[in-house]
């Protein structure tokens, strides 16, 4: 039997990493999206190591003809099927301070129009899949949580919320969800974060792999709704 096919965007550390080599440890061929095709190539290494199997497809969500590049590259090797794409790919640039329009842009485009194009142009291949899209999203960009300072970052992940709820009324035959991993030690969660990488993988993973009757439209941690 074939594989089930699982794509990763940003997958070449912290959380991306962390979810695509579980799935791949889940029996999943993953496809490894990113920016350095190079660093990927030495993680498609470290599964196939481990008796799995990837692809790796350069991605840079800042720059449109990468995302459509990677589209036709993705939807000519996956045409029967994607069954889980994972929306993990994302910057967080702000130190703090006040609203700057050219990083508002850049963040945005990476955070939440970038993911919703690449999504978007992989329609058919995610509908034959039957797939589980997960949007890696943050309680900074829930409005019940939204507070004062990073205003790019904070907007960018409210977008992709508004994302997956569109997506889930676009697609009612798949489950499109947002998810907050939580605060994790990552590069760009850093040390003082309260959330380990397998903490934050697992609440990912649950979107992921979700069953036919599982939820859509929503936004979760570690399984449990969220208020938008």
């Amino acid at each position: 039997m074939a594989k089930k096919i699982a794509l990763v965007t940003g997958s070449a550390r912290g959380l991306g990493w962390g979810t695509a080599l579980a799935l791949a440890n889940k029996g999943y061929h993953v496809a490894l999206l990113g920016r350095d095709a190079g660093k990927l190539e030495g993680r498609k290494k470290e599964i196939e190591t481990t008796g799995g199997s990837a692809t790796v497809f350069r991605l840079d969500l800042s720059e449109v003809t990468s995302i459509d590049h990677a589209i036709v590259e993705v939807k000519r090797a996956y045409s029967g099927g994607i069954h889980v794409l994972v929306n993990n790919a994302g910057i967080f640039p702000e130190k703090a301070g006040a609203y700057d329009r050219a990083m508002t842009e850049e963040v945005m485009q990476v955070n939440a129009l970038g993911p919703l194009q690449f999504t978007l142009g992989l329609a058919g291949p995610l509908a034959a899949g039957n797939a589980n899209v997960v949007n890696v999203s943050s309680g900074m960009g829930g409005l019940t949580e939204m507070g004062a300072g990073y205003p790019a970052y904070r907007l960018s992940k409210c977008a992709l919320n508004a994302a997956t709820r569109y997506l889930s009324q676009e697609w009612k035959s798949l489950r499109v969800n947002s998810v907050c991993p939580g605060w994790v030690k990552t590069d760009m969660g850093g040390d003082s974060a309260d959330r380990s990488i397998e903490e934050g993988v697992a609440s990912i993973l649950w979107a992921a792999l979700l069953s036919e009757k599982g939820p859509t439209g929503g936004f979760f941690r570690d399984g449990k709704p969220l208020a938008w």
